[in-house]
């Protein structure tokens, strides 16, 4: 195991907690269904990363576990499939706001690959790689796996957010909102630093 007294460490331990006790939350609503979701989704982002790791698309310089593989799998294994979970479980019904839900969650992590591509080395761009293939794939992996969890999650437990809540005003328009704007301005700025 490779802990060190790094960025990189504290960022990978810290979200492997945080993801595993929020699936918790999740699982524990019926771990039959949500667990079948939350392993499917675990081992399809393995291989896809697997796939791209070979390709050479992109790479991990620093993992927690070196030597068993070429790519952090206990990252893939938690925090992906807790966020498709949490899409499962909160998306709303209505293809009309499921899109302005998970264009925020795409959003956010992007938002959140892109402060670690650029500040530790828990990831690396390599051949032909870059900002737009990682977001077309998080766009991809999470509908598929929301269309993939509707259907093995029912209706009755899930707890998808109202269309009320993305009216204007309510709290979730606001959230939305706050969240798409400063993402597009950093992804601006970031774009400009770039050139």
């Amino acid at each position: 195991m490779n802990i060190q007294n790094n960025i990189e460490t504290y960022i990978a331990i810290t979200s492997l907690i945080f993801s595993l006790i929020g699936s918790y939350f999740i699982l524990r609503i019926d771990w039959k269904r949500y667990g079948s979701v939350y392993l499917l989704s675990g081992i399809v982002g393995n291989i896809l990363c697997y796939i791209f790791v070979k390709l050479g698309f992109y790479s991990y310089p620093f993992r927690l576990f070196p030597k068993v593989s070429i790519m952090p799998f206990e990252t893939i294994l938690t925090i992906f499939p807790f966020y498709v979970i949490l899409g499962v479980r909160y998306s709303p019904q209505s293809w009309a706001y499921k899109i302005p839900f998970y264009w925020a969650v795409v959003h956010v992590g992007m938002l959140t690959e892109t402060l670690v591509l650029n500040f530790t080395k828990l990831i690396s761009y390599d051949y032909k790689w870059d900002f737009w293939d990682s977001y077309t794939w998080w766009w991809i992996f999470l509908l598929a796996f929301d269309y993939v969890g509707g259907l093995i999650v029912p209706e009755n437990l899930r707890k998808p957010i109202l269309k009320e809540s993305f009216y204007y005003g309510k709290w979730a328009w606001l959230i939305l909102h706050l969240i798409v704007i400063i993402t597009i301005f950093l992804g601006g700025y970031y774009l400009g630093i770039l050139q």
